[in-house]
């Protein structure tokens, strides 16, 4: 097995060495420390912001953290960087912002490996799976440490049940691609949410609920503008230095429609960088100017859109997915500035695939129609399934996808 340290995974360790530092400048260590555990203890279920629980200090050296491990694990299997390792690596910082810590992943990461071996095959076929998969970390965390066992019995029970999840994961991932024929750019989000359905209803059956959870940080607006167009500037520059062609390269990432599979960090190189910061300074902006909270959740969202930049999104595939749900908000019960029309308006940008292929005016419907489904799928799930967007992106192109062919609307 051949280990390097390729300049990709070089630069993300530069950024995200950076968000440790900067936790530790904002937060003394015994304030991280304090602030890790509270992470690691806290029930992890939608929605739960990390920056209100924690402190900007902590949450930042947690997303630091978990996103070297990723970095380091992705090295330790010889996986070369390409547009899917990448975009991972940035779900990973964005929802460990919002969901995810440094203990509560490896169950499900585990449960993959273990389904590798079963099948006989190679762990480097399943690890993107695996790290993505991570999207069902609640489920770990909430048996864990909500007091509804014992916390020895609830930790070996919701280790238990993190390992079944990633064991079942692969063979579901596999069919749900084909179900919405790779138009929803979260997939794992919606073989995701359907694990957790199922889940919910059998914890339902037997008693068990979980107590909602609206936990929102407000007043960071000025210091997490600083850091993420700091961040995409970075990515701009770095791609534009590292890529001669890089303009005319992005050129040509705008003329994907992104549908799985669209990798434009093996198409393009460098490029995709360029392309990503766009996307990171775009989202940034949206939220300021709709007068939204940069916080752990909407942070989380941006750092999705950046990722993505590598791997199916650029401006003229989101932009008209984000009208509809723009739009969308004229009409339903929600402020556009709201929490849950914000997350909703960053997170529909999954289904940009759709209007890549079939144009603005369907990518219009598709953003407008996302809302109204993610705003009543998670009740299914529990709060279990972190990408919800992914969870009903899923369902919105199994539906709209098949009705837009049979009226003649072809490849």
């Amino acid at each position: 097995m051949k280990r390097r340290l390729y300049p990709a995974y070089q630069v993300h360790i530069v950024i995200f060495l950076a968000f440790l530092i900067t936790g530790f400048i904002m937060n003394s260590p015994s304030e991280i420390i304090g602030g890790i555990k509270s992470i690691i203890l806290n029930s992890d279920i939608l929605i739960t912001d990390y920056v209100e629980i924690a402190g900007v200090g902590p949450t930042l050296v947690n997303s630091g953290l978990l996103s070297l491990m990723i970095i380091a694990f992705y090295i330790y299997h010889g996986i070369k960087p390409n547009g899917s390792t990448i975009m991972s690596i940035w779900l990973t910082a964005g929802f460990a912002f919002f969901g995810k810590n440094i203990l509560n992943i490896w169950p499900v990461i585990l449960g993959v490996w273990l389904y590798s071996k079963y099948k006989k095959e190679s762990f480097i076929n399943y690890i993107l799976i695996a790290v993505l998969g991570t999207t069902l970390s609640p489920a770990v965390s909430q048996l864990s440490f909500q007091n509804i066992f014992p916390i020895n019995i609830g930790v070996l029970i919701g280790v238990i049940i993190g390992i079944f999840i990633g064991f079942i994961l692969p063979p579901l991932a596999s069919s749900c691609i084909k179900i919405h024929q790779g138009y929803n750019l979260y997939n794992i989000g919606f073989a995701g949410g359907l694990i957790a359905m199922i889940l919910m209803s059998l914890y339902r059956i037997l008693g068990i609920e979980f107590e909602k959870r609206f936990i929102w940080n407000t007043g960071n607006n000025l210091f997490f503008s600083i850091f993420l167009l700091g961040i995409s500037l970075f990515l701009i520059i770095y791609g534009i230095i590292n890529n001669g062609k890089s303009l005319k390269n992005l050129k040509a990432i705008h003329g994907h429609t992104g549908r799985l599979i669209s990798d434009y960090f093996l198409l393009y190189d460098n490029a995709a960088f360029i392309n990503m910061g766009i996307l990171g300074i775009f989202s940034t902006l949206y939220v300021i100017v709709v007068g939204g909270d940069l916080n752990g959740p909407t942070i989380s969202g941006i750092f999705s859109i950046i990722g993505f930049g590598a791997f199916g999104k650029h401006l003229f595939n989101i932009i008209p997915v984000m009208i509809g749900a723009i739009l969308s908000a004229f009409l339903n019960i929600w402020q556009l500035n709201s929490p849950n029309m914000l997350l909703t308006t960053l997170f529909s940008t999954g289904l940009a695939p759709i209007a890549g292929q079939f144009g603005w005016p369907i990518g219009i419907l598709a953003g407008f129609l996302h809302v109204a489904v993610a705003m009543n799928i998670g009740y299914l799930h529990g709060g279990l399934n972190l990408y919800n967007n992914g969870f009903a992106a899923g369902f919105v192109a199994m539906i709209l996808v098949p009705i837009i062919r049979g009226f003649g609307k072809g490849e």
